[in-house]
């Protein structure tokens, strides 16, 4: 018998004499040498510089245009009236003018931004019931504590969709119109509104609540109130499509997938190309958008703006992954060039750094 193992206290514990056990098993370490360190680090300075670039010249060939439309026009009209709390339900439109000097080649994506509007407080992100959104008809009666205080109305009936996001959706209107060169007439321009949401939040995360045969949309709603600051209740949110309406109505979608940052802009529409003159895209020349301007931006000290974009594999115009991966690469050169000369100083010829 093993002499550890009769023998009582820490050496009975011990264990087995075997190389697994033992931690003896031969094991393989990298020779860190500067004829291979020196060369990765100038390989991968090489490769995000190419990346970098190869990124950059991708983001130069998308276009955009963004339009503060908050004071511009005849918007300040608008503006001025929006101050006042008692004319805020009153309808106000206006119109901004400008010119594209050069043609929007291929798809057109009309986005609505917003500036200095935090959609990432904690307190704001949680501020909505899950359960309605998926269509629970006891979460449609009984919203959750969180959508307090936007989750009943004065008189405590229920609110659908409850909380501080859906009370607060971007509900400014647009309608983009074309001038012909040498024509004073508008040629209206058609934006494709639906499909605009994500798909998983479009059949995944949001439901409308389930109707019978002969039952509507406004009947399953009925007994709820429309939030505080809407105009339309949840089920008119789209008179022509009865079915872009309730939960699953692509602006409310759009709306309801919060921003990261302050400064963010969300789709709107794409240009419809069948029709000419737009079959390539948004031509040069002369156009103008009417706005009903709805949605109250000096409350919070913020801007609204229109973008006007193209878009690459990549994305849209975000300049800062290519410039991330060309100060990176350049960074990393520096180095490579710093430890070589501490090489050829120091290391060449063998001799060690204390000589």
């Amino acid at each position: 018998m093993d002499r550890a193992k009769a023998q009582p206290g820490p050496l009975a514990r011990r264990p087995d004499n075997s190389a697994f056990k033992q931690q003896k098993l031969p094991a393989w370490s990298p020779m860190l040498t500067a004829h291979t360190v020196l060369p990765f680090f100038f390989l991968v300075s090489l490769l995000c510089m190419l990346v970098g670039t190869g990124l950059l010249v991708t983001v130069q060939r998308t276009q955009e245009m963004k339009m503060d439309y908050t004071e511009a026009g005849t918007c300040n009209i608008c503006y001025e009236k929006r101050k006042n709390v008692s004319l805020a339900s009153e309808p106000c439109t206006c119109k901004v003018i400008f010119n594209i000097e050069k043609p929007f080649k291929g798809d057109v994506f009309v986005y609505y931004g917003l500036q200095n509007f935090h959609q990432n407080l904690r307190r704001y992100m949680d501020s909505r019931d899950d359960g309605q959104m998926v269509g629970r008809m006891r979460n449609l009666k009984n919203p959750t504590s969180y959508c307090v205080p936007f989750a009943r109305d004065p008189n405590g009936v229920p609110i659908a969709p409850c909380g501080a996001v859906a009370n607060s959706i971007f509900n400014d209107s647009f309608t983009l119109s074309y001038s012909e060169p040498g024509s004073p007439s508008l040629r209206p321009v058609t934006l494709l509104r639906r499909g605009i949401a994500w798909y998983t939040d479009e059949n995944v995360k949001y439901r409308n609540p389930k109707t019978t045969e002969n039952q509507t949309l406004a009947q399953v709603f009925n007994g709820t109130a429309q939030p505080l600051y809407w105009q339309k209740p949840i089920y008119e949110l789209d008179p022509s499509d009865p079915t872009n309406n309730g939960f699953i109505n692509d602006d409310f979608l759009v709306w309801m997938r919060e921003a990261a940052f302050p400064n963010f802009k969300k789709l709107y529409g794409v240009l419809y190309r069948a029709d000419e003159p737009f079959t390539n895209g948004l031509p040069a020349g002369s156009y103008s958008i009417d706005i009903s301007y709805n949605f109250p931006a000096q409350f919070f000290q913020g801007r609204k703006l229109v973008v006007l974009t193209t878009l690459t594999w990549f994305g849209g115009q975000n300049h800062f992954l290519p410039i991330a991966y060309l100060v990176t690469g350049g960074l990393i050169f520096l180095v490579a060039v710093f430890l070589t000369v501490i090489w050829w100083k120091f290391g060449k010829d063998g001799r060690n750094m204390e000589e």
